[in-house]
């Protein structure tokens, strides 16, 4: 299995050891959206919730084109909610092939988790993009806030 990849953190702690490009610090200008721009097509109330978030706190990094990865993405966020439903119902009744209902939910959660990676939506997926960095504190930092400035 190979090593997942490091953030760009990790990389300057180590002092960039693969040698390849990183990005400067505080060099990419991102035009945020003025408006929020509204769905392609209607949704129900967990992808209404997904989609005003998205473009509510993640505008400073998506753009207009990403309008439809957001918009497939809370499609299969109410497709989620609507299995849940069918899982627990046939599960309760005793269904003994609920089980292809679970694995339609797991298969479509690997989905969403995948496009969620597209749009940045993790800090380590944002620094992968240079769209920001995790600063972790330093052992001095950690102890002061542990035992106090005395």
């Amino acid at each position: 299995m190979p090593n997942p990849p490091k953030t760009i953190e990790q990389k300057r702690l180590m002092g960039n050891p693969g040698k390849r490009a990183m990005p400067k610090e505080g060099n990419l200008v991102l035009m945020p959206q003025v408006e929020n721009p509204k769905p392609l097509r209607p949704l129900a109330d967990v992808g209404s919730a997904f989609w005003d978030e998205a473009w509510g706190k993640g505008q400073l990094w998506l753009g207009r084109t990403d309008k439809w990865l957001v918009q497939v993405t809370a499609e299969m966020l109410d497709e989620r909610e609507e299995l849940r439903v069918i899982v627990a119902d046939r599960t309760a009744a005793g269904d003994k092939d609920a089980w292809r209902d679970r694995r339609q939910l797991r298969d479509i959660e690997r989905s969403i988790i995948s496009n969620l990676s597209l749009l940045a939506w993790t800090p380590v997926d944002r620094s992968r993009y240079g769209l920001a960095e995790v600063k972790t504190k330093s052992k001095l930092a950690e102890f002061m806030e542990k035992h106090g400035n005395s």
